[in-house]
């Protein structure tokens, strides 16, 4: 299965303009799957307003996901005051995980999700994070806990967090056997701390190995293919999420 990530230019607040540098990425990936950052629709800002997944602001992005064929795991904050990543196809856009373990100012805006969740893509089980979630062990056990092929992550980080960036991808995917996929802001995040932001979003093959890596650029998307292991080709897991 083809992955993407992805690190589009980002307008503080403006979802009309960030869905548009969404679907362009989207384009250009040419990928099953493509991965974007943390609150990537809004910015990484604590007062953006909670964004419904109805929104027709995200319609450029929904058909860019219609006639490619992808599947956009994109970051904006919803109802109940929660980090989310959204799944956006060409038939809509729905909340599919909220984040769990919140850092830094998040505390003061945000609530935290209730558990972690895998989303299935074509018999992929692709366990969810975002940013903080990556560096606590106990979330990855409990979404490898049930059943993964990968680990995909939105993350904001600033330059120089990329080292920590990378050693907690590397640490998911040798300890579990999986696929990670991190999308990291470059340029601005918006308006927030994050500018310069870190870009270097990567995708680590399960031997801790890079497969694919972006640089620091805005508009950057890199992507690979997952192949799975003999081993793991032969398990057979639940398709809900």
């Amino acid at each position: 299965m083809s992955v993407a990530v992805a690190q589009p230019v980002c307008v503080a607040f403006d979802v009309t303009a960030n869905a548009r540098a969404h679907a362009d990425l989207v384009y250009a990936a040419g990928a099953r799957v493509v991965v974007f950052p943390e609150l990537s629709l809004t910015g990484y800002e604590m007062t953006a307003p909670e964004l419904d997944p109805a929104d027709d602001r995200l319609r450029p992005l929904v058909v860019a996901c219609a006639e490619t064929g992808s599947v956009a795991l994109v970051g904006a904050p919803v109802a109940g005051r929660c980090i989310a990543k959204l799944a956006v196809t060409g038939s809509g856009t729905r909340v599919v995980y909220r984040k769990l373990y919140l850092g830094g100012a998040e505390p003061a805006r945000f609530v935290a999700g209730d558990a972690p969740a895998v989303l299935a893509v074509d018999g992929w089980r692709l366990g969810l994070a975002i940013c903080k979630d990556a560096g606590v062990p106990e979330h990855a056990a409990a979404t490898m806990a049930l059943g993964c092929d990968a680990y995909v992550v939105g993350s904001a980080k600033q330059p120089d967090e990329v080292a920590l960036q990378d050693e907690r991808a590397r640490r998911v995917a040798t300890g579990y056997g999986v696929w990670v996929a991190v999308a990291s802001y470059a340029g601005s995040t918006g308006s927030g701390e994050y500018a310069p932001a870190a870009g270097c979003s990567g995708i680590w093959r399960p031997d801790g190995t890079l497969a694919a890596r972006a640089g620091a650029g805005v508009g950057e998307v890199v992507r690979t293919a997952f192949e799975r292991a003999p081993e793991r080709a032969s398990r057979n897991f639940s398709e809900s999420n």
